[in-house]
């Protein structure tokens, strides 16, 4: 079940990525939902899963790039991995919780990839600050509303569960 809805979630992070990058040359550069995914994908604090979900969305996004293959897979990876065992020490209920870890887990992600270019690259195309900071504010914002829209989701999924059981009895 957690696969499908991984893969649910890469999907939808794919068509908006897709459709994004159409309309909007910059939206590659500043938005990276993948990293959203990775992050609420592995807030639970199982981190196998969590490191599967980092590296299959980082593969996807490696796809998109057109840049060496495997960088995101390698940084999603990390951002998995670091998430799920942030998780395992801290109770990350609030939406604003989410936020800053998302947005840590973005400006993360942006080092690795900073790092793996130095030294896999002769010519490393760095980002400016300000973009890492506006990407990492961007996914933190993005986590936060898909987090609210999860948990209301699942609220009301309860309720109707719950008004089924008492007309029942």
């Amino acid at each position: 079940m957690r696969a499908l809805k991984l893969g649910a979630a890469l999907a939808a992070a794919l068509l908006v990525h897709l459709v994004g990058s159409r309309l909007w040359a910059d939206f590659p550069r500043l938005v990276d939902l993948f990293v959203v995914v990775v992050v609420l994908h592995s807030l639970d604090g199982e981190t196998l899963p969590g490191m599967f979900g980092g590296l299959a969305a980082g593969l996807l996004h490696d796809a998109l790039s057109g840049g060496l293959y495997g960088l995101y897979g390698f940084a999603d990876t990390l951002v998995g991995y670091g998430t799920a065992r942030l998780a395992q020490r801290l109770v990350i209920q609030r939406s604003t919780g989410v936020f800053g870890v998302a947005a840590f887990a973005a400006a993360v992600q942006q080092a690795v990839l900073v790092l793996l270019a130095f030294l896999l690259r002769t010519d490393p195309g760095l980002p400016q600050p300000g973009g890492v900071a506006v990407r990492a504010l961007i996914c933190g914002a993005a986590a936060m509303a898909a987090h609210l829209a999860i948990r209301s989701w699942h609220r009301g999924v309860e309720s109707r569960r719950s008004g089924r059981m008492r007309r029942l009895r």
